[in-house]
């Protein structure tokens, strides 16, 4: 591998993870710690694949430094699936763009797959206002009607599934994970529905 081939492949790769990282995620979701997150590791990951491509290493370091690799876990519980997914696409193009592929086009064509796929999957109108949402509620319903009514009430949007988590009859609690769609005039309105209950936490 040549110094102008590597150029090229990691001019590839820092420009599709700012696309992925900054123009797709940050621009929607609005974690500037998760914006470096992906970046520092789609690039680490870029350095460590190239330089086991380019050099004649031994198998055993290269799954050694695999391994230190796989040691990364996303443990915060304010990390969502959604965002767990970001996390996969990164490192997917941290190792197609390491790879040194025999065309660099072909290194384009994937990442802008990968872009392509991220931009329209998490896109807001092809989920036409779906939520989730961890609701605490003070109060234990003696029925799904009047519990599924309270929800309604409380996010400001039509409950398409619920699932009862945890009731405390001592304390009068109970935990519910709720999908729901949110009606156009509260999606306008940014994230106005999050501050009706205080207790309801992002799933």
């Amino acid at each position: 591998m040549t110094y102008l081939d590597l150029i090229g492949d990691l001019t590839v790769d820092l420009v599709a993870i700012y696309l992925l990282a900054y123009v797709v995620y940050y621009r929607r979701h609005r974690r500037r710690d998760l914006l470096l997150a992906y970046a520092a590791l789609n690039v680490g990951l870029f350095v460590v694949v190239s330089m086991l491509a380019s050099t004649s290493l031994d198998v055993g370091l290269g799954f050694g430094l695999f391994a230190l690799l796989s040691i990364i876990r996303v443990r915060s519980d304010s990390v969502t699936q959604q965002e767990v997914a970001y996390y996969f696409v990164a490192l997917v193009m941290g190792l197609v763009n390491g790879l040194r592929l025999p065309d660099l086009w072909i290194a384009v064509l994937l990442n802008a797959v990968l872009i392509l796929v991220m931009y329209v999957v998490d896109h807001r109108r092809l989920v036409s206002g779906a939520q989730r949402r961890i609701v605490t509620l003070d109060v234990v319903h003696a029925d799904d009607v009047s519990l599924v009514a309270d929800l309604e009430r409380r996010l400001g949007g039509r409950v398409r599934r619920h699932v009862v988590t945890e009731v405390d009859y001592v304390r009068d609690v109970t935990v519910v994970d709720v999908r729901f769609t949110a009606p156009a005039a509260a999606r306008a309105g940014g994230r106005r529905t999050d501050r009706l209950d205080p207790r309801a936490e992002a799933g």
